[in-house]
């Protein structure tokens, strides 16, 4: 008997690249079904004729399953230890560093990454890539305007200076836009970047199998400098880092051995 839900996440993957056998089936299914029902679909076949041919319901159920949850200064303290021990020992080795934020959403991290950087290195050459998968989120990173609550935890100076105000609404200064290059990017598919000094990943692949994870994981290590660090989210934790040839750094920071 067919399964269902393997026909359709199949021909997801043939028509759009996005490959969610590699994600959490239960987690994946209860979204999806929750989309299906929400547009009066009754089964799977059904919903993938919809999505087939209405590009506006395509676009929804992209935006819906890359799951786009991203802060200022997210988790305060491990921006902190990023600002003065990380940053640090890694502009002790290069000047100039090259910082990849992978799954990057509406831009929150790169941004929070270079305003830091602008505060301890502001002579530095540094390149930072922000690269996410959903094309929509994208286009809101790179016109860097957000909600005046979206900057709540950000320290109060940075706030004055990296942003200018409008009503209820904040948009980052040039000067901090011309350090990040924005790309979409398909983690599960795509070439990575290399010669990498710190890798961002927070949060991300908690919705991905174990398999796909490690598998992950290794590629990290791989698009790492030597000693490069691997920044992940609050929800994640590396089990046995050194089978995969990192070291604990810190809570959250993994170094490459």
């Amino acid at each position: 008997m067919v399964d269902a839900y393997l026909d359709f996440i199949e021909k997801i993957n043939r028509k759009i690249g996005l490959d969610l056998s590699q994600y959490k089936r239960p987690q994946m299914e209860r979204r999806i079904t929750s989309l299906m029902k929400s547009c009066d679909c009754h089964n799977f076949n059904e919903y993938f004729v919809l999505l087939e041919k209405d590009k506006n319901q395509l676009n929804r159920f992209i935006n819906h399953l890359t799951i786009n949850v991203s802060e200022f200064y997210r988790n305060p303290a491990q921006w902190q230890v990023l600002q003065e021990k990380i940053l640090p020992e890694l502009l002790s080795k290069s000047p100039n560093l090259k910082i990849w934020s992978a799954g990057c959403s509406t831009g929150d991290e790169p941004y929070t990454v270079a305003m830091i950087l602008s505060e301890i290195a502001p002579r530095g050459n540094h390149q930072i890539i922000a690269a996410d998968l959903d094309q929509e989120v994208l286009r809101k990173a790179q016109e860097g305007i957000y909600h005046i609550k979206s900057v709540a935890g950000l320290p109060p100076q940075y706030v004055n200076k990296y942003f200018t105000r409008d009503g209820d609404a904040v948009q980052i200064v040039d000067t901090l836009k011309k350090m990040i290059k924005f790309k979409a990017h398909n983690l599960l598919k795509d070439p990575f970047e290399s010669n990498v000094d710190l890798l961002i990943c927070r949060n991300v692949v908690i919705y991905f199998t174990e398999e796909a994870k490690t598998a992950l994981y290794r590629k990290f290590h791989q698009a790492l400098k030597p000693h490069g660090i691997l920044f992940i989210g609050s929800t994640e934790q590396i089990f046995q880092p050194q089978e995969i040839g990192f070291k604990s750094a810190a809570m959250f920071f993994y170094q490459k051995i």
